[in-house]
Order: C-alpha cells, then sequence, then structure tokens
C-alpha cells in the first residue's frame, strides 16, 4: 500500500517548532546587533580597554611562550604626533576623512587582484594558497579586530561591514582614528602608538618625526613580519613614499 501523506494536524506542531527556531535566531541575531551598537555607543566616551583580537593574541603567546612582554598606554587624540595621524591615514587610507567607512572601488580591486593571484597559483600548480589583498579602511580594521574574531567567512565579513556603518554613525573620524591607533598590533604583544614608539625609538608616540612615523606606518599591514625587519631596504624606501604623501593628508 501507498505511504499515506502526513495528516495536516500532524504537519502543525512540525511548522510551529521550525517557525520558533527561526524567531530564535532573528532574536538572537537582533540582541547581538544591539549589543554591538551598546557597545560602540559607549566607546563615544569611554576608551575600550581591550579588543577581541588583543585578548586571542594574549592567549595565543600564552600558549607558545609562556611568559612574554605586553605593552600598551593610551593616549588622546590630541596627544599623538600629528606625524603619525598622517602617516598611518596616508599608507592604510587615504580616503579616511572622505569615505563613509568603505571605500568599494578599492573592494573590487582587491577582489580582482586576488582572482588574478589564484589563477596565476593555479597556472604554476604550486598549490600554494595566494596571498589575500585586502581592500579594507581604517574603520574596517578598526570593527574587524575590536569586535570580531579572525576567521574569514562570508558572514564574518557581513558583520564587519555592518559594524563599520555603526562605528561611522556613532564616532566622528577624530575618535575613530585616536581608539584605531591606541589599539593597533605593532609587533608581538606590541600594542598601540605610545607602545610602538617606546618599544622603536625609545621615545613619546607625541614626540615622533615624520620619517618614524612613517616607518612606523609601513609596519601596520604585517607588523610581526617588519618587527623582525625593522632596517629592510623596503621599510626605508616605503617609509620615503609614505613621508611624501603625508603633505597631502588635512587632519581634522
Amino acid at each position: 500500500m501507498p505511504a499515506r501523506a502526513p495528516s495536516p494536524a500532524r504537519r502543525m506542531p512540525v511548522l510551529r517548532i521550525a517557525g520558533r527556531i527561526v524567531l530564535g535566531v532573528l532574536a538572537a541575531a537582533l540582541a547581538l546587533q544591539l549589543f554591538f551598537l551598546l557597545r560602540i555607543a559607549l566607546m563615544a566616551v569611554v576608551d575600550p580597554q581591550s579588543t577581541t583580537f588583543q585578548r586571542s593574541e594574549f592567549v595565543r603567546l600564552a600558549r607558545a611562550e609562556g611568559e612574554f612582554g605586553w605593552s600598551q598606554r593610551w593616549l588622546d587624540y590630541d596627544a599623538l604626533s600629528d606625524n603619525l595621524k598622517r602617516a598611518v591615514v596616508a599608507s592604510e587610507d587615504d580616503g579616511f576623512f572622505e569615505h563613509n567607512g568603505v571605500e568599494w572601488d578599492a573592494i573590487e580591486r582587491a577582489w580582482e587582484r586576488n582572482q588574478q593571484a589564484e589563477q596565476r597559483a593555479l597556472e604554476r600548480h604550486s598549490g600554494r594558497p595566494p596571498r589575500i589583498v585586502g581592500g579594507s579602511t581604517i574603520t574596517q580594521q578598526l570593527a574587524k579586530n575590536l569586535l570580531l574574531s579572525g576567521e574569514r567567512t562570508l558572514a564574518r565579513k557581513g558583520q564587519e561591514l555592518v559594524l563599520t556603518f555603526m562605528l561611522e554613525k556613532l564616532l566622528d573620524k577624530r575618535r575613530i582614528l585616536e581608539i584605531y591607533l591606541n589599539n593597533v598590533e605593532w609587533g608581538a604583544g606590541v600594542f598601540g602608538a605610545e607602545a610602538a614608539a617606546q618599544h622603536y625609538y625609545r621615545k613619546s608616540a607625541s614626540q615622533l618625526t615624520a620619517y618614524e612615523a612613517a616607518r612606523l606606518a609601513v609596519m601596520l599591514p604585517n607588523p610581526k613580519r617588519f618587527e623582525k625587519l625593522p632596517n629592510s631596504r623596503y621599510v626605508a624606501g616605503r617609509a620615503q613614499t609614505i613621508a611624501g604623501r603625508m603633505r597631502a593628508v588635512t587632519l581634522p
């Protein structure tokens, strides 16, 4: 005999359960966004004590090395060297003071470069994954490091964009740059501009010269690598380029 289809009465409990699950997931997602929104709103007046990235690095270093150095000290926006602000903007995001947090053209160009790199890797049959080139603005980098994990998924990238727009709406550019410069990594266990200036130059981040600031800006894409090669020819040449671009950066 052919199997009998479940009656409408039997299907109703299943639909109710599925509906409750969907509503629960949506409520949890909404609660998470509200949590992020309140955290960012609080940052308008309260300096963040640590970031998600810093906490993950703390755990990683503790497991790998046991005892390790950790350096970070907050400096207010006006105490940070204008040379460093200009150098980081010139190097990392020269449209920072004009865009709304996302540079769509830069993301598109980065996607195209990644596709080309992947194709070249396939043609060489190297088996090595291509180096991923990003198109992130300073605000996007801050959103990622402040509140998100380091995994690379479409869902995490989408959340990064939501947080980026929250940061841009709730904080002004000065505050975004201030939080970024005080928390960004400049080496293993070296976080923020003041720690970096003391680590590499034995001086405060308020006293950095244009060239010193440019050299620090060069390190940001890969600080752990350049920490081991601070006097490399690449760092020196790239710093000269950034020092030249700094003159075009107007601070608010």
